[in-house]
């Protein structure tokens, strides 16, 4: 499944976007995007950060694409990371996981989305957000209730 999807994303979305393509550098921590938009684990500051590293990974790991939270809250959709033979995945999604970074790259916006082609990390300032001191390690309401 996940072959599929780095298949799909490459044949259809890359051509589409490699004309409109801006160099950037972006600032800001690697996301776990289902958690992020979906609610499902919280609000926005409950699926960052420390309190959501391992969840992150998960989601990494089963194939749920990551994205990168910019300083101003701009969230960038992480098609390739360097050194990753899947469009958005493996190994260096999993070691960045809730990481705060320093990417350059190739943004491409449409429709109020924006895409982000990862050529290199240029720093990786590991986890910069510590709310497990206000969500615990994996946060209260995540977990569900075995009497509903």
């Amino acid at each position: 499944m996940r072959l599929l999807l780095s298949l799909m994303l490459a044949c259809f979305t890359l051509p589409a976007l490699a004309s409109e393509g801006t160099r950037v550098q972006i600032k800001g921590e690697i996301i776990d995007t289902w958690c992020y938009y979906s609610g499902v684990m919280g609000g926005p500051d409950a699926v960052v950060g420390s309190a959501h590293h391992t969840c992150a990974l998960w989601c990494s790991a089963g194939g749920i694409p990551v994205g990168i939270l910019a300083e101003d809250g701009t969230v960038y959709m992480v098609l390739k990371m360097p050194g990753d033979g899947n469009m958005n995945g493996g190994d260096t999604a999993l070691r960045l996981a809730a990481h705060t970074v320093e990417a350059d790259g190739m943004l491409y916006a449409r429709d109020g989305l924006n895409y982000l082609v990862v050529a290199d990390v240029v720093s990786d300032l590991d986890i910069q957000n510590p709310t497990h001191d206000d969500y615990g390690n994996i946060p209260p309401f995540s977990i569900p209730d075995p009497k509903q």
